[in-house]
């Protein structure tokens, strides 16, 4: 049975994931709402781990804590490997930003995927020096994504059935 927050193949008879410790028995039955319940959120390493083993998808969805925890991982990296590179003078920095590029940017599709949106508009941010598109960027990375399916994939929210 496949994981759905790590994508690790498991026993069929597993409860649990032997990778990241999600519940593989899931209920798909309807609530009260007929809604489908939701999975629970991805943590920082399942994020970090999920976003470097796809980081040439970038087609499907991911979801706002995703996102954000990459985002988290990125800011420490480049912060940590900033101030070692120049202790050491040593271009560490620059080499974890490439490191982290492809991943980025292929998570930052899929995000805006899940509001559904093109990933063509992280393009925004070549305008780095304008406010408005990181403004319109920012919020659409704030906003959560398009319950049920969408042009783009399922909704990586909530079970599959």
């Amino acid at each position: 049975m496949k994981c759905l927050q790590c994508n690790k193949n498991n026993p069929q008879n597993a409860l649990f994931c032997g990778g990241c410790g999600t519940p593989l028995r899931v209920s798909v039955v309807p609530d009260s709402t007929g809604s489908f319940p939701e999975l629970p959120m991805v943590d920082f390493v399942t994020s970090v781990k999920r976003s470097f083993s796809n980081y040439a998808i970038f087609k499907d969805r991911s979801t706002r804590a995703e996102f954000w925890w990459w985002f988290l991982f990125a800011a420490i990296g480049a912060t940590i490997f900033g101030i070692l590179g120049a202790g050491t003078r040593l271009p560490l920095e620059p080499i974890f930003s490439l490191a982290t590029l492809i991943p980025g940017v292929a998570l930052g599709a899929r995000r805006l995927h899940d509001i559904n949106k093109s990933g063509w508009w992280q393009l925004l941010w070549i305008g780095f020096l304008l406010i408005i598109p990181i403004v319109v960027i920012l919020v659409w990375a704030t906003k959560r994504g398009d319950v049920g399916p969408n042009k783009h994939g399922q909704d990586p929210r909530q079970a599959s059935t």
